[in-house]
């Protein structure tokens, strides 16, 4: 037979399993939510977001390689030479920073389950 749920335990005891297993619990919590800030982020972004990432980046390094070039054919006298060079620089910089970060968001995309991969047998069969 079972024992009754009313046995008696110091005072004492319960209290202190009570916290130890609220503070373990509040630590799985704060490390669980730590952890999920980045790859979330990475995750959740809507079609938006990640159009204005892309679209930020790339013309953000366009720009920055422009503006150097500009400085420097104004120090140096060589208009438009090094502008135009850094432009091309820009350019290809943003091109690799978009790469790159296209492929960060594709790692960080939940796996898509078989269903969703390849149709199944009986769709093959309707076309014919």
């Amino acid at each position: 037979m079972a024992e009754p749920h009313d046995t008696k335990r110091p005072t004492g005891s319960v209290n202190r399993e009570t916290s130890d297993l609220a503070s373990r619990i509040a630590a799985a919590q704060r490390s669980r939510e730590g952890a999920e800030v980045g790859g979330a982020a990475a995750r959740d972004m809507t079609a938006l977001s990640r159009a204005i990432r892309l679209g930020s980046e790339f013309i953000a390094a366009i720009l920055v390689g422009t503006g150097l070039g500009y400085l420097i054919d104004s120090l140096v006298g060589t208009r438009p030479w090094a502008m135009l060079v850094l432009l091309l620089l820009g350019f290809a910089a943003g091109i690799v920073n978009v790469t790159r970060a296209v492929a960060e968001m594709n790692n960080a995309a939940p796996v898509p389950a078989r269903s969703e991969l390849a149709p199944d047998d009986e769709d093959e069969n309707d076309d014919k």
